[in-house]
């Protein structure tokens, strides 16, 4: 096929696809422009989950920043739209609006209590974490001692399952991975994980948890950020080979996209630089400054999996009828 003809195709299935980004990270201070989420409705994507809290900081600033972010999109009806189920969004894609739900990175923001997880879910939350990067009371982080997952952690995962919040393992050490795919009686995903056989760093994840995500019939999102990916590479042919990767495992039914973009790059390395405990140098963090897969590379990625001999069918997939079929199968 040549160069034209790739090109054609693959606006022809951009334009197609429902397009799911199932991370961002904004800042859980609340001090970020939300008016940058335009960046993703300009780039052509229909769905993005925001983070609103992760394990570095308290159960309160996840409050609090839920009330903000949430503020923000109500009195911004024109652009966004912030969504109760898959209904939501593809209303809100008919309207040209970019439809919004929220995302926890760790279970710290439960501060303890089983009962918050149906609170976050009316508020918005509809993905969760076990734990960013550090063990916590639900289960092991990826750069910690992974104690596997504990019987609060498995306490949750049934009242996550209760109300129709999936169950997310992205972060999260294998022990406590593996035990949570086994316990959940609904699809399990990894909203923002790389495969360590392209790159060997320790947040990517392993050929077996791979194919435990896929054996639950959910869903691993490829992450855009430039230590993940490769070393400090964030080319599309790279991100094209972590999805070649799970799809060639797995199939490409259980492959999606999870950028986690962040517009404020240099806020991000500070907050790195200040706290060493959840990302260790050891890890590779602070080796070269942080770089992100943009929103609008999205278009040149589809480019490179039509190069690479993707079925349409496999492309639209995996630039969203994958995770819009997971979260139709558990979100309530």
């Amino acid at each position: 096929m040549n160069k034209a003809n790739v090109k054609q195709r693959a606006a022809k299935l951009y334009a197609q696809a429902l397009v799911w980004d199932d991370h961002s990270g904004f800042d859980p201070h609340g001090g970020a422009d939300l008016n940058n989420l335009d960046i993703w409705r300009k780039a052509g994507i229909h769905y993005l989950s925001v983070n609103v809290g992760y394990d570095v900081f308290d159960w309160q600033a996840t409050i609090r920043t839920l009330a903000r972010f949430r503020a923000f999109l109500q009195t911004h009806p024109k652009k966004f739209a912030l969504i109760r189920g898959v209904a939501d969004i593809k209303r809100a894609r008919r309207d040209g609006k970019l439809a919004i739900a929220f995302d926890l990175e760790g279970m710290n923001a439960l501060n303890g209590d089983v009962n918050m997880v149906n609170v976050y879910y009316e508020l918005g939350v509809r993905q969760m974490l076990f734990a960013y990067n550090l063990d916590n009371l639900a289960g092991g982080g990826c750069h910690d001692g992974d104690k596997g997952l504990t019987d609060f952690g498995r306490a949750v995962i049934k009242e996550m399952n209760r109300v129709g919040m999936l169950v997310d393992c992205s972060h999260t050490a294998y022990r406590t991975t593996m035990e949570a795919m086994e316990a959940s009686e609904a699809p399990v995903i990894f909203s923002h994980s790389c495969a360590r056989a392209i790159h060997g760093h320790g947040r990517n994840i392993v050929d077996a948890q791979i194919k435990a995500c896929a054996r639950t019939g959910g869903v691993i999102g490829i992450n855009g950020v430039s230590m993940f990916l490769g070393e400090n590479d964030t080319t599309s042919k790279t991100f094209v080979d972590h999805i070649a990767h799970m799809a060639d495992l797995v199939g490409p039914e259980h492959v999606g996209i999870a950028l986690d973009y962040a517009f404020d790059a240099d806020k991000v390395d500070d907050l790195v630089d200040g706290n060493s405990a959840y990302w260790p140098e050891s890890a590779g963090y602070g080796r070269h400054p942080t770089s992100y897969v943009p929103p609008k590379q999205l278009r040149e990625i589809t480019e490179t999996m039509v190069r690479r001999g993707f079925k349409d069918r496999e492309i639209l997939g995996i630039l969203g009828g994958n995770f819009l079929r997971v979260a139709s199968e558990v979100w309530k």
